[in-house]
């Protein structure tokens, strides 16, 4: 894969210049990493698996060939892309703890065709419209500027390439809101704490308060419009699980 703009040892300095929210997301999952897999299925209330099928459907559905998978954490989508598609597999990510559990996980599975590469989803390491398609999961929350990224993200696509992404979101019914935020901010902090300790615990207490902040500074429909903004059209959007999952797909304009 042309990598362009720089070679890996420059995504490695790039993914090095990391200000704000990159700041927060290195922070809280530097420890996290062989727990991780197990630690999403607690935050989504088991849902986890079922919106990353939503999201790999998606994406198999265009038959890509290449494809890229920023924030790849521990390779759950890169490896699922990988068997579903058959294309060649490149995860990124800001966490150099995560990404080396990606290969500890890929190597496991016996699975051939991902590689890795440390960067930021702001700054890519990839020439223009390098892939068919690519996937982000639980990125826009960590970046400082959204819009900003997903223009970078739009980049790396070739025309008529589909993006889609994977994210927490927060119900619109009242009654579920209600319970789910009472599940964000009273269970999953005890949860974490008793299953995994202070680090686990750290995780449950910020992760409800960001999903909320998240969509006051950029709702569901700005969300959308951004996506637009970026050069990503066709966009089909899908609340998942009385809407505390969110899958979206759309297609790099020409």
């Amino acid at each position: 894969m042309d990598s362009g703009r720089s070679s890996t040892g420059g995504a490695v300095a790039a993914a090095k210049v990391t200000t704000g929210r990159n700041v927060v997301a290195r922070r809280l999952f530097d420890g996290l990493p062989n727990r991780y897999d197990r630690l999403a299925e607690w935050l989504s209330f088991g849902q986890n698996g079922q919106w990353r099928r939503a999201l790999v459907d998606a994406v198999a559905d265009a038959k890509p060939t290449a494809i890229l998978d920023v924030a790849t954490g521990t390779a759950g989508v890169a490896l699922a892309l990988r068997a579903a598609t058959d294309a060649t597999v490149i995860g990124v990510d800001l966490t150099e703890a995560m990404l080396r559990q990606g290969r500890a996980n890929v190597a496991r599975s016996g699975a051939s065709g991902i590689a890795f590469t440390i960067g930021r989803g702001e700054q890519l390491p990839f020439a223009d419209a390098a892939f068919d398609a690519l996937s982000f999961t639980y990125l826009l929350r960590y970046v400082d500027d959204a819009g900003a990224a997903l223009r970078e993200l739009a980049r790396v696509v070739r025309p008529g390439g589909i993006v889609a992404n994977l994210e927490f979101h927060v119900p619109p019914n009242r009654f579920w809101r209600a319970w789910w935020w009472a599940y964000t901010r009273f269970v999953l902090p005890a949860a974490g704490y008793l299953t995994g300790g202070r680090e686990w615990y750290q995780v449950g207490r910020f992760l409800g308060p960001s999903i909320s902040r998240h969509y006051k500074r950029l709702p569901l429909t700005d969300t959308v419009k951004a996506w637009q903004a970026a050069g990503i059209d066709d966009i089909t959007v899908r609340l998942m699980s009385l809407g505390g999952g969110l899958v979206m797909w759309g297609r790099r304009t020409g």
